[in-house]
């Protein structure tokens, strides 16, 4: 008995624009939804466009990066010897006097791969810039789909990797946010609002660093009996519950190491004096 929705025996012009081809159904619309479904890839694109603007320009302008005890995380370990001095803090001059360029372009490879990689990031940047798909139930614009198979998206495959190096990041922006105890003059015992704002920043980072799939997989994966490893079940349980917010910490971290940064940048311009606390 025939439905309604079968194609024509016979199309003239069969619609062979991406996903919408002749052996879907015969609606003569691209997609039914009357909602405001732009809006949402919208909003991620602009968000995402706006952090990869400013971080660009942060990154290459190798300036303002450090007012003691603070350091932005766009610039921690620093590799290179043209770092500015950071007494106790990260300066690791691995790659000597020869690197010209932003010292910060050394590092932000690792914490940008995980980013890109990432399964929330990878969805929200496809459907923001790529359109592919832009919402559920809009079909996307391209010819053909591929999906993860083929060169460069087949890097995307390396996630698990870039979560190490990841983790060693975050256990320096942990070791910066414990030098930002100090005062100006390197005195132990101060706080001031520059503090809060790394720690902040570390919290997220952890969080969002932890709620990975991929550390998901590596605290509870490849267990067949749960009740033969109750710290490992218990360890799952808890990153499941930070993986089910993975896309709110995701913006949540990433604002926060912009505002990290940007007050960095603010108070080693002289725009403003680090308040104190105590």
């Amino acid at each position: 008995m025939a439905t309604g929705t079968e194609p024509p025996a016979t199309d003239p012009q069969p619609r062979r624009t991406g996903v919408r081809t002749g052996t879907r159904a015969t609606i003569a619309a691209p997609h039914l939804r009357t909602d405001r479904w732009w809006l949402a890839p919208a909003a991620t694109a602009a968000g995402l466009l706006a952090f990869v603007v400013y971080s660009t320009w942060r990154a290459l302008s190798n300036a303002d990066y450090y007012a003691a005890p603070y350091v932005s995380p766009f610039y921690s370990p620093c590799l290179a010897e043209n770092c500015e001095p950071m007494r106790g803090g990260p300066n690791w001059e691995l790659f000597g006097s020869w690197w010209g360029l932003s010292p910060a372009i050394l590092i932000l490879i690792f914490p940008l791969g995980f980013r890109l990689t990432c399964y929330y990031y990878r969805k929200a940047y496809y459907r923001g810039f790529w359109a592919s798909p832009p919402a559920c139930a809009v079909a996307e614009p391209h010819k053909k789909y591929t999906g993860e198979t083929r060169f460069p998206l087949i890097l995307q495959n390396i996630h698990r990797y870039f979560f190490y190096a990841a983790l060693l990041v975050a256990v320096v922006l942990t070791y910066d946010t414990v030098l930002a105890f100090r005062d100006e003059h390197y005195a132990w015992g101060h706080m001031g609002l520059g503090t809060l704002v790394f720690l902040v920043n570390i919290a997220l980072i952890w969080a969002y660093t932890i709620s990975c799939h991929s550390c998901r997989h590596i605290v509870g994966g490849k267990l067949k009996h749960f009740s033969r490893h109750p710290v490992r079940y218990r360890m799952w349980q808890w990153v499941g519950r930070l993986n089910a917010r993975h896309m709110q910490l995701a913006w949540a971290s990433l604002v926060s190491v912009a505002v990290a940064d940007l007050y960095v940048y603010l108070v080693a311009s002289g725009a403003f004096d680090d308040p104190r606390f105590f």
